[in-house]
Order: structure tokens, then C-alpha cells, then sequence
């Protein structure tokens, strides 16, 4: 390929995998350089309405992470949520060109499945029965169990006693001054020491 470049990107749109949705549902599309931010600002405040009832936030390849990244802001910021989510690929053809027409290349055209995510959330519920389904959650509890299970697992990676054997500037702290002079025999080189 290093002998063309690419001319065009296009994304074949992908139909919304939850029928049924009323009209009027945003429809939150995630692209690789959208503004959290902004896309949190909009979603907010249409949820925060009592006529918004559902919301569905999409992404595809990069954006993928983002998009979750999104899902789980908003379900913070507005509790009791119900959730769907589907995983499926969406279809792009880019276009390749190339870079010197005079040397009897032709255009090429490269299909590609890329993976994508849909998700509803609602304020109503969902069919807990279907693949995909997350109920609300009390996120307080997962976050406090989360920090436990971290804090027990670093513990017993803590060093005991003694530290890096460096202080303050870089130079090696008071412990690691008695440890160098008793391995080396010698008194250490440095200001404001002195060992006989």
C-alpha cells in the first residue's frame, strides 16, 4: 500500500439494533474526536427532562472505549438507569488512490467490518431477560469495594523498613548511610558526613 493514498472514508450506516424506541430518541454518535464534555452536556440535560425516557449512545472502532466511557458518566449523573447493550460490526469502504496515475496503478476499494457498540439506557425497565441487560446499580458500593480489594492487594507489596536508600536532592537518606559505610569500610564521600 505504500504506493497509494488513502481519498475516502465511507461508514455504510448501521441500522439501530433496539426496535421499537419512540420517536424523537437521541441517538448519541460517538466519533474518535468527539468532546466528552459536550457529548455529556447535551446528554444530561435531555435526560434530566421527564420527556426523555431512553437514550442511545453509539461508537464504532476507535470510539468504542469512548463511547463506554460516556454510558457510565451519565449513569452516575442520573441514577436508576436500566441498560442494553449490543456488540456488532459496522461496515466501512475506503477508497485508495494512487500516488502516481502515470505508473498504470488502478483505485482500490478495501472493505472492513469494524467492531461497534450500541447502547440503550432508559428510564424505564428493560427485559431483564435479554442478552446484554445491566439493571441499575448503587455505584457507591462498587467503587468502595473496588478501593478495598486494591488496597489489600498493594499491601503486601510495600517494602518493610529501611525505604529506596535515596532522600531528599538524591541523596541516600540516614538509614542508607550507616548500611554504606558498615559494607564498605570506608566513610562516605559526601558533604556534611563524617565516620571515623
Amino acid at each position: 500500500m505504500e504506493n497509494y493514498r488513502k481519498a475516502k472514508t465511507m461508514e455504510q450506516p448501521c441500522p439501530c439494533p433496539f426496535p421499537g424506541l419512540p420517536a424523537g430518541t437521541p441517538e448519541m454518535k460517538v466519533k474518535d474526536g468527539s468532546k466528552i464534555r459536550n457529548l455529556m452536556g447535551f446528554a444530561v440535560g435531555r435526560m434530566e427532562s421527564e420527556a426523555t425516557r431512553h437514550i442511545v449512545f453509539t461508537g464504532s472502532g476507535k470510539s468504542v472505549a469512548k463511547t463506554i466511557t460516556c454510558v457510565e458518566i451519565l449513569k452516575r449523573r442520573v441514577r436508576g438507569l436500566h441498560q442494553v447493550t449490543r456488540l456488532l460490526y459496522s461496515r466501512t469502504q475506503e477508497l485508495w488512490e494512487p500516488l502516481e496515475p502515470a505508473a498504470g496503478l488502478d483505485g482500490l476499494t478495501v472493505h472492513k467490518n469494524v467492531p461497534a457498540v450500541w447502547v440503550l439506557l432508559s428510564k424505564d425497565p428493560l427485559d431483564a431477560t435479554q442478552a446484554g441487560y445491566q439493571p441499575p446499580g448503587c455505584f457507591d458500593t462498587l467503587w468502595a469495594q473496588a478501593a478495598r480489594e486494591e488496597g489489600a492487594a498493594q499491601e503486601p507489596r510495600r517494602k518493610r523498613g529501611g525505604g529506596s536508600g535515596r532522600g531528599k536532592g538524591g541523596r541516600p537518606s540516614s538509614g542508607a548511610r550507616g548500611r554504606r559505610s558498615e559494607v564498605s569500610g570506608k566513610a562516605p564521600s559526601w558533604r556534611g558526613t563524617h565516620h571515623e
